[in-house]
């Protein structure tokens, strides 16, 4: 079995040289969240969230040769209890689920699509802290989320891009927002990624590898970022909103480095709309540059929150 596996691998590096394995980050928060990030909006209690973003790129760097073009939408469905009970630390305790559903369509010579179907499911336990607070109200808002990303998606090993990472990954992250006064705010959410091993790969953007092979994504760490000015009082508040991923180590087959890191940067006008305290609706716009291995394009979200 071992010496098959060598075998394979040895093929895979003569047969296909050249950003052979890039593209093969799973689907990670970029954009969906933005602004007053560091908490639930109306405190403890029930929320659900629905996210409609949708990505085009048609700038595929250290991609293959040729015009290439990417469209995918995805329908996000979020739950997230925020308890009253302080459990560690002073942090009060949440629970995070989220399930896509996403639809790809690849136009591209090399690459090919899964359609559309059902994403990872992410599970998350958090902690919450009360705003620490100052003289003239709130001054900062912080949560930690131990984020979890099961294999529960669509994957077809012969599909380049798939709803699906058919492996485990491991993606904490710290969220905060900090009031710069009665109006300004300015907000972060930084994760880092773990993969686990996906022992089914076998589309590359240059053909199919002979035989399934062991891939590991390398770490990455990646983040949104936003700030915001409240131009109607507790209804509207206008910014910015940006993200970044930057692939931190390589990515590994069949145990051996592989030099294909994923980067990309992203910045974008934003707006949030309170009709209450309970009901929210943010709007998000962002425009890629400095990709490596991966697309480089644009991205347009919608999130809708209910608090009940």
């Amino acid at each position: 079995m071992k010496s098959s596996r060598l075998v394979l691998s040895v093929l895979v590096a003569l047969l296909l040289p050249g950003s052979a394995f890039a593209y093969l980050q799973p689907n990670v928060n970029l954009g969906f969240t933005s602004f007053l990030d560091g908490g639930p909006p109306a405190g403890p209690g029930h929320y659900i969230s629905e996210y409609l973003q949708y990505y085009t790129s048609d700038d595929l760097k250290d991609g293959p040769p040729g015009d290439n073009e990417v469209d995918v939408w995805v329908l996000m469905n979020q739950y997230i209890y925020q308890s009253d009970q302080t459990l560690l630390f002073g942090g009060k305790w949440g629970m995070n689920v989220m399930l896509p559903i996403v639809s790809l369509d690849f136009d591209s010579l090399y690459l090919s699509d899964n359609g559309t179907g059902l994403g990872d499911l992410l599970i998350g336990p958090y902690l919450q802290w009360d705003p620490i607070m100052g003289a003239n109200g709130p001054i900062m808002l912080n949560r930690i989320e131990f984020q979890t990303i099961w294999p529960t998606g669509d994957y077809d090993e012969k599909k380049n891009l798939n709803q699906g990472s058919n492996h485990f990954s491991f993606n904490p992250y710290w969220a905060a927002t900090v009031f710069l006064g009665p109006k300004a705010t300015v907000s972060w959410r930084l994760h880092y990624l773990w993969n686990d091993d996906n022992d089914e790969f076998r589309a590359t953007p240059q053909g199919l590898a002979p035989g399934d092979l062991k891939l590991e994504p390398g770490d990455a760490i990646h983040g949104n970022f936003s700030a915001a000015y409240e131009v109607l009082p507790k209804q509207l508040r206008l910014g910015i909103n940006g993200y970044f991923f930057n692939q931190i180590s390589d990515t590994k087959v069949e145990g051996n480095d592989v030099d294909d890191d994923e980067k990309v940067f992203a910045i974008g006008p934003g707006l949030v709309y309170h009709f209450s305290q309970d009901t929210h609706l943010f709007v998000n716009a962002y425009f890629e540059s400095g990709a490596e291995n991966r697309p480089e394009g644009e991205r347009y979200n919608l999130r809708f929150i209910h608090h009940f």
